[in-house]
């Protein structure tokens, strides 16, 4: 293999406690490879070294390569953990050694931890609060969830983490959930994948003697993706060290987008360099994924954040170069097709081609439009539009549109109208709601008039009024079923449905992310130009194909998160404005922080293509209520990025006057250190 001189100068080091920056793409998984085969040459035992790996996908890769490097000419290789691995084995010798209880080895399963939540949501939330549980059940299980494995990350306080969060006040049953949960599952001897850490990492806490038993068993340790760690790893690590191992960190801050986890920047730029004293600080520059333009661009970003290494990424000499596109996008739909008919016509297979958006709500439009086209696509479970409850309702209201109720069977029909009341919610508790559905559903006409004059006795009067404005407004949009935009437009204003899903949600992400699926779905029926009945028939065509294994072979369709780690050819990065990326839903306590780590996102999925990137951009404003480019774009500086990134790649001549004197300081120290190169 050809190495460059910084990864020889890691392979080759001396023993010592080392931070490495890697950029992404820089081929840090094989330099670490060739440095364990180093040590090994050296004569270090292999027992007495450690490695430690965010995941079991990056184990088993790292294995891949340390095999490759290494073949057969050692007996024996280093044992490659993950951190929960390693917390598991030790959490099993402080039950031997009787600091922590015995515990079932049948791990605590995702479906098990969720129906326990369910049970003790139901039992602690206010009661005010119960029709909303009831109707968002999957939600508020998140939330609870999410909150749980937070505080066990952190080792922070429930309460204190939950103001720190800026939860309000009728959702403090959070604190109480995670006591109330702790104490069954202990009852049950049981454990989560989060207890393999939190358990044992508080045991040492508490008795300062089991660090002994830990402690100064290895010489070496190394530690990938450093700047994914938390408090609870952390923490852990140091505990193993001890006095003896000289560790060795990889990782770039950069790259820190796991915050819902409790990863921060500062446990590499900080907290490793104040436990593990004067480490030696190196770094791997080159990138070997892409061309000098996208290194540009994400250099240019990444430089307005704070909290990072003054460390830029370079295109290695002898990658191919990565052309990049600043589109203009009025109807990103339009504009991702068109896209993906030009990498078709140029020979491009659809595996090759990833659409990264923000949050999943994004993905409503360009979804609808990529099964309308017959373009295959792959998509995380549960995450397809066609499935979201939104667009389930909304095929409802289009089939009441449009006089097929009648023919549905009365459990279809009873569902429908269950589906239709809680959108908006009436206000009913959910008994009475399943009564008052059943009896429309046992209709097979006149749902209209019994709901104006034959309501049961003994609802709530709000609950009265509210379900007889659901009665207008599903009469009115009959009369607009040859519109199915218009009429579902006209349903939405008038029940006052978006603001009834701000009120109900439990955070103002659910929030703006159910609204948006709301609004992608009608945006989307309003250029369809159809009427209800068409819509529907359009959909349900739509949801048949969305179901076929034959879209698993098509592009990708997913989040910038998920696409961590990963790499694709093309990528297409759709909703640089000022609505998703920076996705603010609230305005953050410390918006500097929170810019941050949305130009991290960016970052992150700018760094994943390797031969195209497009990005794309709303055109300037005419109106008021436009979506506004985002700030971003101008930092990128693109037009600079795309001249000196030709210059780089034709390098026929010396360079242009007019662009020297215009380069930005970005753009001139990664010319200066490209040409010490050579």
């Amino acid at each position: 293999m050809q190495l460059t001189p910084e990864q020889r100068e890691i392979i080759e080091a001396e023993s010592a406690h080392c931070v490495i920056t890697a950029v992404a793409g820089s081929g840090k998984t094989t330099t670490l490879a060739w440095r364990i085969c180093h040590l090994l040459e050296q004569g270090v035992d292999p027992r007495r070294i450690l490695i430690l790996m965010f995941n079991r996908a990056a184990r088993e890769d790292f294995g891949r390569k340390l095999q490759a490097v290494c073949g057969n000419r050692f007996p024996r290789l280093p044992e490659i953990r993950t951190f929960h691995a390693m917390g598991y084995r030790l959490y099993q010798r402080f039950v031997r050694e009787e600091y922590l209880p015995p515990f079932n080895s049948n791990i605590l399963s995702e479906q098990e931890v969720q129906f326990q939540l369910w049970q003790l949501i139901r039992q602690l939330a206010p009661a005010e609060q119960q029709d909303d549980i009831q109707r968002d059940k999957k939600d508020h299980i998140e939330i609870a969830t999410g909150f749980i494995d937070l505080v066990k990350s952190s080792l922070r306080d429930p309460e204190e983490l939950f103001e720190e969060l800026g939860y309000s006040e009728r959702h403090s049953y959070l604190i109480d959930l995670f006591d109330a949960f702790e104490d069954w599952r202990k009852h049950g001897h049981r454990i989560t994948y989060a207890d393999m850490l939190y358990e044992p990492v508080l045991a040492i806490r508490q008795h300062p003697e089991l660090q002994q038993l830990v402690e100064n068993k290895m010489d070496i340790i190394l530690v990938d993706e450093y700047q994914d760690t938390n408090e609870v790893q952390h923490l852990l690590l140091t505990y193993i060290a001890g006095t003896r191992a000289k560790v060795t960190v990889v990782g770039d801050p950069d790259q820190t987008i796991y915050e819902f986890r409790g990863a921060r920047p500062e446990y590499l730029l900080h907290r490793f360099r104040h436990q593990f004293r004067e480490p030696v600080e190196q770094t791997l520059t080159y990138t070997f994924r892409y061309g000098h333009r996208v290194a540009l661009l994400a250099n240019h970003l990444i430089t307005h954040n704070r909290d990072r290494n003054d460390v830029l990424c370079r295109a290695h000499p002898g990658n191919p170069a990565t052309r990049t596109y600043l589109v203009e996008a009025p109807e990103e739909p339009a504009q991702i097709l068109e896209i993906l008919a030009q990498q078709q016509a140029q020979g491009t297979p659809l595996q090759d081609i990833a659409i990264l958006v923000r949050v999943w709500s994004q993905a409503v439009n360009i979804e609808l439009a990529l099964l309308a086209n017959d373009i295959p696509y792959a998509i995380d479970q549960n995450k397809g539009a066609l499935f979201t409850r939104e667009l389930v309702t909304m095929m409802d209201l289009l089939a009441f549109a449009d006089g097929r109720f009648a023919d549905l069977n009365q459990t279809e029909r009873t569902l429908a109208f269950q589906r239709i009341l809680r959108f908006p919610h009436v206000g009913l508790k959910e008994p009475r709601l399943h009564d008052v559905a059943a009896r429309l559903g046992a209709l097979e006409e006149g749902w209209i008039d019994w709901l104006m004059e034959e309501l049961p006795e003994g609802l709530p009067p709000l609950a009265k009024r509210k379900l007889r404005q659901t009665a207008r407004s599903l009469d009115r949009i009959r009369s607009l079923r040859k519109r199915a935009g218009e009429a579902l437009a006209y349903y939405i204003e008038d029940t006052e449905l978006l603001r009834n899903l701000r009120d109900l949600a439990l955070t103002h992400d659910i929030a703006e992310d159910r609204i948006d699926r709301v609004q992608g779905v009608l945006h989307y029926l309003s250029r369809l130009k159809q009427d209800c009945g068409g819509a529907l028939d359009h959909l349900l065509a739509l949801r048949q194909r969305a179901g076929q294994p034959a879209q698993r072979q098509g592009l990708t369709l997913t989040t910038i998160h998920r696409s961590k780690g990963l790499e694709w050819p093309v990528v297409l990065i759709p909703g640089l404005n000022d609505r998703y990326l920076p996705h603010i839903p609230k305005e953050p306590e410390d918006l500097e922080n929170h810019l941050q780590s949305e130009r991290r996102l960016l970052y992150v999925a700018m760094t994943r293509a390797q031969r195209a990137l497009y990005l794309l951009v709303p055109p300037t404003p005419v109106r008021k209520g436009d979506m506004e480019p985002s700030t971003f774009v101008q930092e990128l500086n693109f037009e600079q990025c795309e001249q000196l990134g030709h210059w780089f790649e034709t390098d026929t001549q010396a360079l242009p006057e007019e662009l020297e004197a215009k380069l930005s300081a970005v753009a001139k120290r990664y010319l200066t250190l490209t040409k010490e190169a050579g």
